[in-house]
């Protein structure tokens, strides 16, 4: 029995069916959401800003009132998870009665923070990896060979959500910041057919990505000489992505940026070399439309200001991590339906689109989704001929304005000020259309009373850069943000943001020996500062295997990373009593991490404002699956057409 039919109705959920379940909210209502998220994180800061490896030595249970020590103390790890963690619980039956200002404070966290489940998501995970954990369905064997399958999730998802983004704008340049080994781009441009810049400040992952490249270009050169192709059924043409090196300044300007794209050599001229996919998917090596995020939003107008809802966290269910016995071996996947064009999004739910009435036909009709337009042209699919795909390529990328100079950015967990400073260079440069921003690192962002945060890769020499304005900071990025009273956050608060709650609600409700590592760590601290006082936090870093050990083991292994001998002396009874107490210290941990969500929430929100402030209007949307990857959130945003096409005039 095929399964199309099912991934037909699935893809029918467009992105505004998605929005029905949230509750948008107005430019005000954005403001006023910020003000309670200041006011709330403000109030428990002494929680967030609190290292758990400190539970001991700095008494941290005692910081907390009396009546949630008593109401939460002898909690068992699945009811931790059931009565604080997981706001999808309706029916929760407490051991005791519980304080109002604790019933207060979760409520508050679960209510003030962005929802994290992408619609439909189910509780056994994505449904590209239901018959095999390792290898996503929806795409080809080309893009997973060196792909763990959370980066396949991730690149299926965006690199949909980023042609999509692409259709709207009629525009077939991207350009990929920190790119890495070029997972994203290569299946932006070989599966999707868009012309693809990857920019990536290491050199050795530059060249990592052209060496993949190479390989699955021969990849497919193979296969195409096993069938014959004149009789082959060819889809249009890939492009091979230009790789370049260089680091993003978060203190230049966009110009800057553009010229250091050019330089790289990238120009977006035309496709540098085409390669024939086989025909046993066409084009399988692309995502599966039916599976992917139907995520460009009617509301990216310029006549409604939109966000994720903070008011119906309740109603979403946290998918769990991958199931007992880990990846399984490949198996052959099912063949993904063919991909799905554009049409669904119309004019009628597309306000800005209607201003073009080129855009509107397009879109109706569904040419706008290039190659992947299911009626006939000129550039047909049976052509078998790879100097014909290329010359009718080129065609198409002429009448598609391809070459301007305009571009799409995309940043797929780009890390610390790298993400806002995208944002800046969409918000500034005419040339860039839309963007897809997903963040992460959030510790490695600048701010005013921590300008150059510890762990960030030191700037390469910068001839004339100019000192950095409170504009130019990672965070807080919009004026209104940084008129809030309260809103500083702290290292230790934006480092907690990047934990996963859908890990550890997991290992809460498994009762993993994993549970027991804060204990671990925490009691070392006090062996640690014993024996050196001066030594705070010292970075013992992550044992391997570290549960499974007895403590003194742990310790023998620790110490020397500090530089203490590893045959100190320990107080046996004086430990004993601290491991005792493991309970308390998951409970106080799972405390700080329900604040986790609410920290991120506000600093994707003052990005938000950020781009309202500036004019534009965007989105949040949870992308991924959050239990295969915990920052899920993607910031999407397009130029209104007005603007865009006021800016090609002015550039005739």
């Amino acid at each position: 029995m095929s399964v199309a039919p099912e991934r037909k109705r699935i893809a029918c959920s467009t992105f505004a069916d998605v929005m029905t379940a949230f509750q948008t909210l107005t430019a005000q209502e954005q403001k006023e959401l910020a003000r309670s998220l200041t006011s709330f994180l403000s109030h428990y800061k002494h929680i967030s800003d609190s290292y758990i490896i400190e539970f001991f030595s700095e008494g941290l249970w005692e910081t907390l009132p009396l009546a949630w020590r008593d109401a939460l103390h002898d909690l068992s790890a699945p009811q931790i998870a059931d009565l604080l963690l997981d706001s999808t619980i309706t029916d929760r039956r407490y051991p005791s009665v519980w304080p109002l200002s604790l019933l207060a404070f979760r409520a508050s966290a679960h209510t003030l923070a962005f929802p994290r489940s992408p619609h439909g998501s189910a509780a056994q995970g994505p449904e590209e990896f239901q018959q095999n954990q390792s290898q996503s369905s929806v795409l080809g064997h080309i893009f997973r060979k060196h792909v763990k399958p959370k980066k396949q999730h991730e690149i299926s998802k965006l690199g949909t959500l980023v042609k999509q983004l692409c259709d709207l704008t009629e525009c077939n340049s991207v350009v990929d910041v920190g790119s890495g080994q070029g997972h994203l781009t290569r299946f932006l441009s070989f599966g999707l057919g868009l012309s693809v810049t990857g920019i990536e400040a290491d050199p050795a992952l530059v060249a990592m990505a052209s060496k993949f490249d190479g390989q699955l270009i021969s990849t497919l050169q193979k296969e195409s000489q096993r069938k014959n192709k004149a009789t082959e059924d060819f889809t249009a043409l890939g492009h091979s992505p230009c790789h370049v090196v260089g680091w993003v300044n978060p203190k230049a300007s966009w110009k800057d940026f553009v010229k250091q794209l050019k330089k790289g050599g990238c120009e977006h001229k035309g496709p540098t070399s085409t390669v024939s996919p086989s025909k046993k998917r066409p084009w399988e090596s692309a995502s599966n439309q039916d599976l992917g995020p139907e995520n460009i939003s009617p509301s990216l107008s310029s006549a409604q200001p939109c966000c994720l809802s903070h008011t119906q966290t309740g109603h979403f269910k946290s998918s769990q991590a991958m199931g007992e016995g880990g990846w399984t071996n490949p198996v052959p996947s099912t063949a993904p339906a063919p991909l799905q064009g554009s049409s669904e999004i119309t004019a009628a739910n597309t306000p800005h689109v209607a201003s073009s009435p080129k855009r509107q036909r397009k879109l109706e009709t569904g040419k706008a989704v290039g190659h992947h337009s299911s009626e006939a042209s000129p550039c047909s699919t049976s052509t078998s001929n790879a100097q014909e795909h290329a010359s009718c390529l080129q065609t198409a990328e002429r009448k598609e304005g391809y070459g301007n100079g305009k571009f799409v950015l995309t940043g797929l967990h780009a890390c610390g000020d790298l993400s806002a400073t995208l944002l800046r260079h969409f918000a500034s440069c005419p040339d860039v259309l839309g963007i897809t921003s997903v963040a992460c690192c959030y510790m490695k962002i600048s701010t005013c009373e921590n300008p150059s945060p510890p762990g960030v890769m030191p700037p390469p020499a910068v001839a004339n850069a100019e000192e950095a304005s409170h504009s130019e900071y990672g965070y807080p990025m919009s004026s209104w943000v940084r008129g809030l009273p309260g809103h500083p956050l702290s290292y230790k608060a934006r480092e907690g943001a990047c934990h996963a709650m859908e890990d550890y609600l997991q290992r809460l409700r498994e009762e993993s020996e994993l549970l027991r590592v804060h204990c671990y760590r925490a009691a070392l601290e006090t062996v640690i500062r014993g024996a050196r006082p001066e030594l705070c936090r010292a970075g013992v870093q992550t044992i391997k295997k570290a549960h499974l050990l007895p403590f003194h083991e742990y310790a023998r292994l620790g110490l020397p990373r500090v530089g203490l001998p590893a045959d100190l002396p320990l107080d046996h009874g004086r430990i004993d009593a601290m491991l005792q107490q493991q309970g308390r210290v998951v409970v106080y941990f799972s405390l700080a991490l329900l604040l986790a969500p609410v920290v991120e929430t506000l600093v994707l929100l003052d990005r938000m404002l950020f781009l309202q402030e500036n004019g534009l209007q965007c989105q949040l949307v949870p992308l991924f699956e959050p239990a295969f990857s915990p920052r899920n959130l993607v910031l999407v945003a397009v130029k209104p057409r007005e603007d865009n096409d006021q800016s090609q005039q002015g550039e005739t």
